[in-house]
């Protein structure tokens, strides 16, 4: 029988209702040592699932708090068993009283991602899904909040489950054929098994070209706001920010550090930096600041490059076009409230994504928000689409698509079906351990090893 579990369930810090959640067989009798409902002789034990009652919590030193107690039975439960939650007022000492107390009444204090890691072994979520759980607590845009929520209702699962039915239906066919001759068995067609396995690959293969896009859109994107001095880097910040986030002056150099702020532009989230302004300068301050600028550059998503509108390009500008010919960037022309001078055209050479606007009364900021999203991708990212999710994903359709290719070669090669088999196996498990139907069980630990406590 599984231990029972508890640990607070809402974030710490004062609010107006927190959470202390137990799971497992039992964990009824453990809330009723320290819940008393209000109604004489009425016990959490002797109640319907999926109902509620008002109480208190109390434990040796005496009353804690108010709360509402809710029961869900097994299997119709979040983990898939008993669960309890006490719902308290949400002060961070009374939540601590109530944990306590349960702890004091027979339960354990839950490890990270514990809840969810039972509803995944007690079949109520597949790997995927469960990781999607905390896709949906850390979404920072509606894109995030919508990808994780379609992973969470199984889009993932349902799109590998079905390329790993394919391939498990050929490897039988090729089995039974391989073992079987002498019954009476479709015949092997090489030409529609090669089809068969391009298609599953095609497949993998949209699925890994599709992560780069939703990574952006679930974590954000690294952003770099880049260009010489005083061509509105700090102003554009501030512009993006709602607030003053950098200094800004006439004076060159103003910004020798990084500045750095989570930005919302468009449906997309930022995590933007704005750095010091790049040139040659005998200042070490100023110096150590453009190392930085120069480092941030190297590590970056996305670049932001601002040139100065209203002033012909200098060797600054030149050099830093040249160091970003081929990466994903923009050129911002701001200044456009003042008369043109910057030549375009050169720009383009190096940068074909340009935008214009005046950081200074905000025009053009759409604009750059939709050019942003076409260069990155997500301008036309489907959230109910499939999504690989993370790295552990991304490796298991990749080692899917290496195996497909092995079987591909070794098709042309004229192998025998035996060694085409072997292939087809490998691209099976890796798919199946992505869901979690062939996982090991260090995979498992390690996806709910980031989990915040209580979920």
């Amino acid at each position: 029988m599984e231990e029972i579990i508890a640990a607070i369930s809402t974030p710490m810090g004062p609010g107006a209702v927190g959470i202390v959640r137990l799971s497992g067989e039992g964990c009824r009798q453990v809330a009723d040592r320290l819940f008393r409902p209000v109604t004489p002789g009425k016990t959490l034990a002797g109640m319907r699932g999926y109902t509620g009652c008002l109480g208190r919590t109390f434990d040796s030193q005496g009353e804690i708090d108010e709360a509402v107690a809710y029961v869900y039975e097994a299997p119709r439960s979040y983990t898939g068993e008993e669960v309890v939650e006490l719902c308290c007022h949400g002060s961070s000492y009374l939540l601590g009283r109530v944990l306590e107390a349960c702890l004091q009444a027979g339960a354990r204090l839950a490890q990270p991602g514990e809840f969810t890691k039972r509803a995944f072994l007690n079949g109520k979520l597949s790997l995927d899904e469960a990781e999607s759980v905390m896709d949906l607590i850390g979404s920072t845009s509606a894109q995030a909040a919508r990808a994780a929520l379609s992973a969470h209702d199984g889009a993932l699962f349902r799109e590998i489950s079905a390329c790993a039915d394919r391939l498990l239906d050929l490897a039988a066919h090729l089995a039974a054929w391989v073992d079987y001759p002498e019954e009476d068995l479709p015949q092997v067609e090489n030409g529609r098994l090669e089809e068969e396995l391009r298609q599953v690959k095609a497949r993998l293969d949209k699925l890994a070209g599709g992560y780069r896009a939703g990574r952006l859109v679930r974590e954000g994107v690294d952003t770099v706001l880049a260009g010489r001095p005083n061509v509105g880097k700090s102003t554009l910040m501030n512009l993006l920010a709602g607030s003053r986030r950098s200094i800004v002056t006439d004076i060159p150099g103003t910004t020798r550090d990084v500045v750095e702020d989570t930005v919302r532009l468009g449906e997309m989230v930022l995590r933007l930096s704005d750095t010091a302004g790049l040139r040659h300068s005998d200042d070490p301050i100023e110096q150590a600041g453009v190392e930085l600028t120069n480092q941030r550059l190297e590590s970056c998503d996305l670049v932001l490059a601002l040139f100065d509108n209203s002033s012909p390009l200098e060797q600054d500008d030149l050099e830093l076009l040249g160091r970003l010919q081929g990466r994903l960037a923009v050129a911002v022309l701001n200044k456009t409230d003042l008369p043109p001078a910057a030549d375009q055209a050169v720009i383009r050479r190096y940068i074909p994504q340009v935008v214009a606007l005046s950081a200074k009364n905000g025009d053009g900021v759409e604009e750059l928000a939709a050019v942003v999203a076409r260069l990155l991708g997500t301008a036309h990212l489907e959230p109910g689409a499939p999504m690989v999710a993370n790295q552990r994903q991304l490796e298991c359709v990749r080692r899917g698509i290496g195996a497909l290719t092995d079987a591909l070669e070794a098709l042309e090669m004229g192998q025998t079906y035996d060694a085409l088999s072997v292939c087809i196996d490998e691209a099976v498990d890796a798919l199946l351990e992505l869901t979690g139907q062939r996982a090991t069980t260090a995979v498992v630990d390690r996806v709910f090893h980031n989990f915040c406590v209580g979920k």
